[in-house]
């Protein structure tokens, strides 16, 4: 392969606190910056569900199953990067009596409970937030404007896009906490160092830092592009009742995932006027998800995607 050419791959990565995943069809591998200056570097091992159960290799239900993989795998991740960034360590040190008390009197099962029962509080705002709340604010408005009642289109595109604007206030208001614009930066190296392999060009820093931080396969795309999609699934469902509404939703979540999954893979393997209008609104939220590296961010890039490479495999 000539020196220019650009190649397709399957090489995914996740941001972390101070370091990067990158994942290959072989290996997932983690590099960390430590607080002594140093990059650490360790495996994963994963057990996909495609590899355990044949059936989910097949389209729509590979994008179910990539989905649960990527979030267990990526939950691990995060724990692993928080303990070697020293980020537990200064957790620690800056607990108060009282909850030094409770740990010393219950242990791990109160810490165990607490993080159940934030995890179910988590997930109920979230339900509240992205699905009752826009169905509620259209039953109000439906009411006050009449010509919209019975329109499922109207409905359906108003609580899409009033989803859409919540995840935009949400990351940039992120964007705004410093710890979250280095993960962000780690975002944009891992995205760099992606392109600078994909073109077959060796992988330095230099050579990086010249290939562009907006990824057309992220996963940002791929939440954006999920919202989208749910707009168009809520064509389909004829209920107001915002109970009943937003149970539905929850049901279509798999259809919605396993859709978004197969156009995200063609994107990423087809580049023509179709590919670009999918793409393009992913990629304008990547301006805020991902930021410009430095040089150290992109050496934990490299280093990362280099372990994940498995040897002798051609990537597809």
């Amino acid at each position: 392969m000539s020196k220019n050419s650009c190649k397709i791959t399957s090489i995914g990565g996740q941001a972390l606190i101070e370091g990067i995943l990158m994942r290959s069809a072989k290996k997932t591998a983690i590099s960390i910056r430590m607080p002594d200056g140093t990059i650490s570097t360790q495996y994963l091992e994963c057990s996909n569900i495609k590899d355990k159960y044949k059936i989910f290799n097949i389209p729509f239900l590979r994008g179910i199953a990539s989905f649960i993989d990527s979030m267990k795998i990526g939950y691990d991740a995060l724990s692993i990067s928080a303990q070697k960034s020293g980020i537990d360590e200064t957790s620690v040190d800056n607990t108060s009596k009282f909850d030094k008390w409770i740990e010393k009197k219950f242990g791990d099962k109160i810490v165990k409970l607490l993080m159940v029962v934030s995890s179910i509080l988590g997930i109920a705002i979230s339900v509240l937030l992205f699905f009752m709340l826009p169905i509620l604010i259209f039953n109000f408005i439906e009411n006050l404007l009449p010509f919209l009642g019975g329109s499922v289109i109207y409905r359906s595109v108003f609580e899409g896009f009033f989803r859409i604007l919540i995840f935009l206030i949400y990351i940039i208001l992120c964007s705004r906490i410093n710890e979250i614009k280095r993960v962000f930066q780690y975002h944009g190296a891992e995205h760099k160092t992606i392109f600078c392999y994909e073109n077959n060009d060796e992988l330095k820093v230099d050579n990086v830092k010249k290939y562009s931080r907006f990824h057309p396969r992220c996963g940002t795309s791929f939440i954006f592009l999920m919202l989208i999609i749910g707009i168009f699934i809520g064509f389909f469902i004829p209920f107001s009742n915002p109970f009943l509404r937003t149970l539905i939703k929850l049901f279509c979540i798999p259809v919605v995932v396993g859709l978004g999954y197969e156009l995200i893979k063609f994107c990423g393997c087809h580049k023509n006027f179709f590919t670009s209008v999918i793409s393009t609104p992913g990629l304008w939220i990547q301006r805020i998800t991902t930021k410009e590296p430095d040089d150290k961010m992109i050496e934990v890039a490299i280093e990362a995607l280099k372990s994940a490479i498995s040897e002798n495999v051609e990537e597809q």
